[in-house]
């Protein structure tokens, strides 16, 4: 299963509590941390979090430059805690409007535990869905089907993995899915909850994966119940 998260509110959590922003995203990250130890117990095999957005760049230099520090601190400090459980962590999106730091972290986070089967976390930073699909779309050279066009969209987001989404979340109160995997999120299943981020803990987790189990999911096809009633007129 792959689910995917769009983490928002961190800083209208911070705001309601006369904190600055950053504080909000401090507290954001501790959120990351319950909700991957919660993936590694539920049934999820891919997770993807979208940590920093391409439009992200347009907030304020201070902000900006707070969030890439944190990214590091993270990358560094949870590349233990992936080993000892299993969690291969990755990061999809550019990397050219990178710091050389940062990027030689990602790289170093990757190598580290590209080995881990349980879980394969995956950090979008710098990314665009929009952007990813022009880039891949460049990459291609006449007719192209669904599946090979899956290849070049990994190759455009330095990912080795392209997986479609079976559900995605969005925490704070926010109904859209702001240019976050756009081509993989064509059958999933979209779950909005009030919850700013930081609050998010596994009972929030685990209701929206409760939510998932109770769809119906057809694909265009029928569903289950409704096939087995045209199976029982045939007979």
């Amino acid at each position: 299963m792959h689910a995917a998260i769009i983490m928002d509110g961190n800083g209208r959590w911070a705001e309601r509590r006369g904190l600055p922003r950053t504080a909000g995203h401090r507290a954001g990250a501790k959120a990351v941390r319950r909700t991957v130890e919660a993936a590694t117990r539920g049934p999820v095999d891919i997770l993807t979090l979208y940590a920093f957005s391409c439009d992200n760049w347009s907030r304020p230099a201070h902000e900006v430059a707070s969030l890439m520090r944190l990214l590091k601190r993270y990358l560094v400090s949870e590349t233990a805690r992936c080993l000892d459980n299993g969690v291969r962590l990755s990061v999809i999106g550019r990397r050219d409007r990178l710091s050389a730091d940062l990027i030689r972290t990602i790289e170093n986070t990757e190598r580290l535990t590209r080995d881990g089967g349980k879980l394969h976390l995956r950090l979008a930073i710098d990314y665009s869905a929009r952007a990813a699909i022009a880039g891949a779309a460049a990459r291609v050279r006449g007719p192209c089907s669904p599946q090979e066009f899956d290849e070049h969209l990994a190759a455009a987001m330095h990912s080795d993995v392209q997986a479609p989404v079976d559900l995605l979340i969005r925490t704070g109160g926010e109904r859209r899915l702001s240019d976050f995997l756009l081509w993989e999120a064509a059958y999933a299943e979209l779950v909005f909850v009030d919850t700013y981020w930081p609050d998010f803990d596994e009972a929030a987790f685990a209701t929206c994966l409760a939510e998932y189990a109770r769809r119906d999911r057809r694909f265009g096809g029928l569903s289950r119940s409704a096939t087995a009633t045209e199976y029982s007129r045939a007979e």
